[in-house]
């Protein structure tokens, strides 16, 4: 039988406040580009509904 390492190999991601600036960068640059961000209602989805329920077992 095999035991892992507690320690992983790759290094611990940076922190969320650099993933959090480069996205507020990119929309800026968006923005700055002439795109438009719209306000998607509450609830709303873009996933298409199913064409019919799947029943699994009984």
């Amino acid at each position: 039988m095999r035991i892992k390492n507690s320690h992983s190999s790759k290094p611990k991601p940076p922190p969320a406040v650099e993933t959090s600036e480069s996205i507020a960068e990119q929309v800026s640059a968006f923005l700055k580009s002439g795109g438009e961000i719209q306000k998607i209602a509450k609830g709303v989805s873009g996933q298409a509904a199913p064409s019919r329920h799947i029943r699994i077992g009984k």
